[in-house]
C-alpha cells in the first residue's frame, strides 16, 4: 500500500504535486510548484502519518499534463474509437502481434529496466514479467477469433419462432493504471485484454518504477498504433488529471487506499472499474505434509517472488504448535540453500522498491511487541534497500505486522492448537486476494475451499494459480473486484450485448389487447405448459 510516492521528490528542480495521508485523512497539494527543499518524517508509521516541509521559496509552474490536456487526449481517442478502427479483427490482431514482436525484440532492455527499478534477478524478471506478458499475448492471438464470435443461446416459447445471441462489444476508451511491483507484466497484461476486446487504451504506468515506465512509453510509441494506444507517464498530478475524465472502464492495480480514490472518481461518471488490490494472504500448513516440498513452495511464494513484494505472495503462515519448530527449521534450510548462508550478499532476490517502503518494513519489525519474536533473519542494509528473509513466531494478532499487508520479506508464523482454528482467524480479517493450504487430508481441503473467503486459492502450492489462463484472477471485498487473465481479460473490457432475432411470422394475436376471457385461458395454458404439450404432441415429439 503506497501512502505517497517518494519518486516524486527525486528531482527538486522539477515541478510536482504532493500527496500524503495525515491523521485526519488524505491531504493533497493540488497546485504544482518548483520545490527547493523537501523533507519527510516517518517516525509514526502505524498511523500512516507523514509530514512535508517546504522551503518558503516556491515558484508556481504550469503543469505539463493537466486536466485540459487529458480531456483533449481522451477526445482524440474517442474519435479513433468512434471511427470503428479498433473494432475490427484485423486491427486487434495487428496490435497484439506488435506487442509480441516488441517483447521478443526488446527483452534485454526490459530486463535492464527491471534491474534498475527493483534489482530483479534476470531469471525472475524473465519468468514473472516477460514470460507472463508473452503468454497472455500469444493466447489472445490464438483465441481471439473464437472470443469475438457471438455466443448462441436458447430462446423461450414466448418468443417462438426466434433465435438469440450474446455479442461481445468493446466498451470504448479505457484507462489502465498500473503498479510498481511487477511494472512490465502488470501494465501489459490488462492492456492486452483491452486491445483484444477492441478498445482504445491509455496506460498510466507507475512512477515508482521509473525505468520501466519510461521504457513502456518509448516502446508503445514505437510499436503500437499511436492513434488508439497511449502511455501517459507521471505521478499524482497526471493520474488525478486522468481520473477527472470520463472513461468507459478504469482498470486499477495497486493498494486499497488508492483503489478507493479511483472508485470514487469513477463513480462520478458511473464508470465501471476493475480493482486488483491485495491483502494478507495466508498459508495454512497441516502436520501431514511433505515438509521439504512445502517449505520450497512457500519460499518460492514469498522471497523468490519479488522478495515478498507481491499481492499474491504468502503474507503469514498458520500451523500447529507441534509442527511449528520443524517447519521453521525446514524453511531456514531451504532459504539458505537458495540464497546462501550470507543472506545479505545474495543476488537472487529483488531489493525493496525505495527507502520509504524500507523504513515502513523496519518499523513493522521494530514494534515493541514484535522485535523479540524474530527467530531467523532480520538483518538489513538501508544503503542497498535490502532486508534479509525474516521469520517471526507468534507475533500478537493486534500488532501492525498482522493488521496490514506486509508487502516485503517478513514472514510471521502463527500457531494454533487445532488446524481448524485457523479458519476463524483468517475470516476475521478482510478477504485476501489469495489463500493457500498445504495438507493431504481431503476433508481439510474441502473445508478450506468451502469456508475460507478469498479471491483465489492454491492447494499444496503458492502463486501458481495466476499462471493458469482458464482461471480468473481477481479479488473479493477489500482485495478487489472484477477479474482478468485469459478470456477473463477479454470479458473485463467487453460489454455482453443481448440480441434477439425474430421474423415477421408467428405473430400471435394473444399478445395484444383487448385481453378477452378466451385469450386469458390461452395465456394460462401457455404458462402452465399444457399448450406446449399439445403442440409437441401434434408434431409427434410428445405423448401424454
Amino acid at each position: 500500500m503506497t501512502i505517497f510516492s517518494p519518486g516524486l521528490f527525486k528531482h527538486p528542480s522539477r515541478s510536482y504535486s504532493i500527496v500524503g495521508v495525515g491523521l485526519l485523512g488524505t491531504f493533497t497539494y493540488r497546485h504544482k510548484y518548483k520545490i527547493n527543499r523537501v523533507s519527510f518524517s516517518s517516525s509514526t508509521p502505524s498511523s500512516y502519518y507523514c509530514r512535508a516541509t517546504l522551503s518558503t521559496t516556491m515558484e508556481e509552474v504550469k503543469p505539463a499534463f493537466d486536466s485540459d490536456k487529458a480531456a483533449v487526449l481522451v477526445n482524440e481517442l474517442r474519435k479513433t474509437f468512434n471511427s470503428g478502427k479498433t473494432k475490427s479483427y484485423e486491427w486487434r490482431i495487428s496490435q497484439l502481434e506488435s506487442i509480441s514482436k516488441m517483447i521478443d525484440e526488446k527483452e534485454k532492455e526490459i530486463v535492464e529496466a527491471l534491474q534498475k527499478d527493483l534489482s530483479k534477478p534476470e531469471l525472475e524478471a524473465f519468468l514473472s514479467e516477460i514470460l507472463m506478458a508473452r503468454s497472455s499475448c500469444k493466447l489472445a492471438l490464438k483465441e481471439l477469433k473464437q472470443w469475438m464470435m457471438p455466443q448462441k443461446v436458447e430462446t423461450s416459447l414466448a418468443t417462438y419462432p426466434s433465435s438469440a445471441e450474446i455479442v461481445a462489444e468493446p466498451l470504448g476508451v479505457v484507462l489502465v493504471i498500473s503498479t510498481w511491483n511487477f511494472p512490465f507484466s502488470l501494465s501489459l497484461d490488462p492492456v492486452i485484454g483491452a486491445i483484444a476486446a477492441g478498445n482504445a487504451v491509455v496506460l498510466k504506468p507507475s512512477e515508482i518504477a521509473p525505468a520501466t515506465s519510461s521504457l513502456l512509453s518509448r516502446l508503445v510509441g514505437e510499436y503500437m498504433d499511436k492513434s488508439a494506444i497511449i502511455v501517459v507517464e507521471g505521478a499524482v498530478a497526471e493520474t488525478s488529471a486522468l481520473l477527472e475524465q470520463k472513461w468507459d472502464k478504469i482498470f486499477f492495480t495497486g493498494g486499497a487506499r488508492v483503489g478507493r480514490i479511483v472508485m470514487a472518481a469513477a463513480a462520478k461518471n458511473l464508470t465501471p472499474v476493475t480493482l486488483e488490490l491485495g491483502g494478507k494472504c495466508p498459508a495454512v500448513v497441516d502436520s501431514n505434509v511433505n515438509l521439504q516440498v512445502t517449505a520450497r513452495r512457500i519460499v518460492a511464494g514469498k522471497w523468490v517472488c519479488n522478495n515478498g513484494q507481491a499481492c499474491i505472495g504468502v503474507d503469514y503462515i498458520i500451523t500447529t504448535k507441534e509442527l511449528a519448530p520443524k517447519l521453521i527449521a525446514t524453511l531456514v534450510n531451504v532459504v539458505e540453500e537458495i540464497f546462501g548462508k550470507d543472506l545479505m550478499e545474495s543476488k537472487e532476490r529483488s531489493r525493496i522498491i525505495n527507502s520509504f517502503h524500507f523504513k515502513r518494513l523496519v518499523n513493522l519489525l521494530e514494534e515493541d511487541k514484535v522485535s523479540s519474536k524474530i527467530v531467523f533473519g532480520g538483518q538489513r542494509d538501508e544503503s542497498q534497500l535490502q532486508i534479509a528473509p525474516t521469520i517471526l513466531l507468534d507475533v500478537p494478532e493486534d500488532s501492525m505486522i498482522m493488521q496490514e499487508e506486509i508487502f516485503g520479506p517478513l514472514l510471521p508464523i502463527i500457531t494454533v492448537e487445532r488446524l481448524e482454528d485457523s479458519f476463524a482467524m483468517i475470516n476475521r480479517k478482510p478477504k485476501p486476494l489469495a489463500a493457500y493450504l498445504f495438507s493431504d487430508d481431503e476433508q481439510i481441503k474441502r473445508k478450506f475451499v468451502q469456508n475460507i473467503y478469498a479471491g483465489g486459492m492454491a492447494i499444496n502450492d503458492t502463486i501458481l494459480q495466476v499462471t493458469v489462463p482458464t482461471l480468473p484472477f481477481g479479488g473479493v471485498g477489500e482485495s478487489g473486484m472484477g477479474s482478468y487473465h485469459g478470456k477473463f481479460s477479454f470479458d473485463a473490457f467487453s460489454h455482453k450485448k443481448a440480441v434477439l432475432y425474430r421474423s415477421f411470422a408467428g405473430d400471435s394475436p394473444t399478445r395484444y389487447p383487448p385481453y378477452t376471457p378466451g385469450k386469458k385461458k390461452q395465456i394460462k395454458a401457455l404458462l402452465s405448459g399444457k399448450l406446449l404439450n399439445i403442440m409437441l404432441a401434434l408434431l409427434g415429439f410428445y405423448k401424454d
